[in-house]
């Protein structure tokens, strides 16, 4: 049998709570906050709980211990909450003769409703409930939905809620529900949940008007260094709006499924010496795609601002007049690193890390070596597997230790991730003995002793 989930008015629906323990607490303060008609009867509260009664026009406290002389004549809903199953019994029977519904905390299967967990970003309510089975589990599930439902979702049912009496007075019936339709599949949702409030009410009113969106938006987005766990809320929410998909060759292709499958994708990835797409392509391509009105998505492995060329495709929107946005991915210093139990700074080994890029524009690794030695810093060097050789020997030409521990984490943060641990002085080597592969970074530093002791990813 399924339960009847419904949405009543707070302040239509009064209720008696029977019972001041934990439980009864935490439906004391659900029904205050929906601003319900209540009655408490329980011997003791907490101080803060006491004044929130007495705060509400609405609710009263009888401090005394319940009986069977208890009376319901002005409640709706009965919650019974005492530590005594045999009063809780006799007063749910006393309750439903008088034509109550009953909750009992004490008995799951003997309610008449029961409370769910609930994400408030009012306007809008979600419920969660598992007919009183499992507790842990609704909670569970309450924490999970509120992470991916952001604050902002209650400015997003507020404009909706400001914008009805507007389309009921300028669009006739039969074409509202098609205006919705085409309002809630525009960019305005996005335009609110990320704090664009003054473009959403422009973009409302023009469709309102019967205008089209006239120029779309482009995403520039971090998709991280390779786990999905890994992406940020905003990254997921807007990997799965996106109309165009440009992506790179890092993306994980397990994140490529979450993009619509009415989405164009198109891979625009860069190998060595393999360009899909030149880079001034990839710049034309998200404003032309932007201009078309389409919301374009440009997926980038770790973070686009760290070695990912965003800043020139960034430019370029900026210069053509597409509005943009960028999402932080969690770079593959950070991720790979952490992944292979290597803390990029410690306070016995490192109070700094550098990252340095080993691939050049002129295809050299040529890095100012002099700068790069430092007793106490962590050295990250993206893109520099095929330089090892050179990179060892610069290093150790310019005084740093023969014996520097040095790790290559190759495809770092995947479950085929594996951690390759030398020196800077025997790496080249060990290279030269085995087959890696790309993606590899690389981390030079005392810190990298510390893997074997903290490794927590197989």
């Amino acid at each position: 049998m399924m339960n009847l989930p419904l949405v009543f008015r707070g302040d239509h629906a009064s209720f008696v709570v029977v019972g001041g323990g934990n439980i009864a607490q935490r439906k004391i303060r659900t029904l205050l906050q929906a601003n319900c008609p209540l009655q408490v009867v329980a011997p003791e509260l907490p101080h803060d709980l006491q004044q929130q009664i007495l705060n509400s026009p609405q609710a009263n406290w009888q401090a005394r211990l319940a009986d069977e002389s208890l009376d319901f004549a002005d409640a709706g809903f009965v919650v019974l909450a005492t530590d005594n199953g045999e009063l809780n019994q006799a007063l749910a029977t006393k309750a439903r003769s008088e034509g109550r519904k009953v909750c009992r905390v004490d008995q799951t299967t003997d309610n008449d409703f029961i409370f769910p967990a609930v994400i408030d970003r009012s306007p809008v309510l979600v419920a969660v409930s598992t007919s009183g089975g499992s507790p842990a589990l609704t909670r569970y599930l309450k924490e999970r939905l509120e992470a991916f439902l952001p604050l902002e979702y209650a400015d997003l049912g507020n404009l909706m809620q400001s914008l009805r009496e507007r389309i009921k007075q300028k669009l006739p019936a039969k074409e509202r529900a098609a205006f919705w339709r085409r309002w809630i599949h525009s960019n305005v949702p996005e335009l609110v949940i990320s704090r664009q409030p003054e473009r959403a009410e422009a973009l409302s009113e023009a469709l309102i008007a019967g205008s089209e969106e006239t120029c779309g938006e482009a995403y520039l987005v971090g998709a991280g260094p390779g786990d999905p766990d890994l992406l940020t809320f905003r990254a997921l929410r807007l990997i799965q709006s996106a109309d165009v998909v440009y992506y790179d060759r890092l993306v994980n292709p397990r994140i490529l499924e979450f993009i619509s499958p009415d989405a164009e994708k198109f891979y625009v990835g860069k190998a060595k010496s393999d360009h899909a797409v030149p880079q001034e392509g990839i710049n034309q391509l998200l404003v032309k795609s932007a201009q078309q009105g389409k919301r374009v998505l440009r997926l980038k492995g770790g973070d686009p601002f760290i070695f990912g060329r965003g800043g020139e495709e960034i430019e370029e929107l900026a210069e053509a007049g597409v509005p943009f946005q960028v999402v932080p991915g969690i770079t593959a210093a950070s991720g790979c690193a952490s992944y292979s139990g290597i803390p990029l700074t410690h306070r016995d080994h490192a109070q700094s890390v550098r990252f340095v890029t080993g691939h050049l524009k002129d295809g050299t690794c040529n890095l100012p070596w002099h700068e790069l030695i430092h007793p106490h810093q962590t050295l990250v060097i993206y893109m520099g597997l095929t330089g090892i050789p050179v990179i060892c020997q610069q290093l150790m030409d310019h005084d740093m230790a023969a014996d520097t521990p040095i790790a290559l984490i190759e495809k770092g943060t995947l479950p085929d991730q594996k951690v390759h641990i030398s020196t800077i002085a025997d790496m080249p080597a060990y290279v030269a003995e085995h087959t890696l592969q790309a993606p590899t970074l690389t981390v030079i530093g005392s810190v990298v002793s510390l893997h074997e002791k903290l490794a927590w990813k197989s």
